[in-house]
């Protein structure tokens, strides 16, 4: 299966019309923030209230999500819908914008709302999205620990020293 190309701002946009609440995290969001390190996919964490959990489903649908790291060739039940994305919390998914990873309660966090709060609404050539702030992104990566999160943390941490040395 090949992976469509990437294209963020359409995925965002899907989600900015249909009213998700959202917050941008993971290496797009340190990317948008001015990290140097390359991504292919959008990590967004997500409001887990019923009425979220809709629109999210809407938008998913119309991008043609499916998810992603089941090959072909395996048969995996999966419904998407509202009841679905309540019974679990991370869910990666191909999507005919690219790839999009949903995390309702990311490491070190307690989830939407809690990032929200720091989140930066940021423009994106017209379109709004909320960014998780530098320090919740290291959070993230520092309570996840995986290699590839402790590569990031000394992106983040130096980009954090400079964004404090500019102030």
């Amino acid at each position: 299966m090949s992976l469509a190309p990437f294209d963020p701002i359409r995925i965002l946009r899907a989600l900015n019309e249909a009213g998700v609440r959202y917050v941008v995290i993971g290496a797009f969001a340190g990317r948008l923030l001015g990290s140097p390190t390359l991504t292919r996919d959008l990590d967004i964490c997500y409001a887990r209230d019923a009425q979220n959990l809709e629109s999210l489903v809407q938008v998913l649908l119309g991008l043609g999500a499916r998810l992603r790291g089941v090959g072909e060739d395996v048969d995996v039940p999966f419904t998407l819908d509202a009841r679905t994305l309540r019974a679990g919390e991370t869910f990666t998914f191909s999507t005919d914008a690219g790839a999009l990873d949903i995390i309702g309660t990311p490491a070190g966090t307690t989830g939407y709302e809690d990032l929200a709060r720091a989140a930066e609404a940021t423009d994106l050539d017209g379109l709004t999205v909320l960014v998780a702030a530098i320090d919740d992104l290291i959070r993230m990566k520092r309570a996840a620990g995986r290699p590839k999160d402790r590569v990031e943390l000394e992106i983040l941490g130096a980009l954090r020293e400079e964004i404090d040395r500019l102030a």
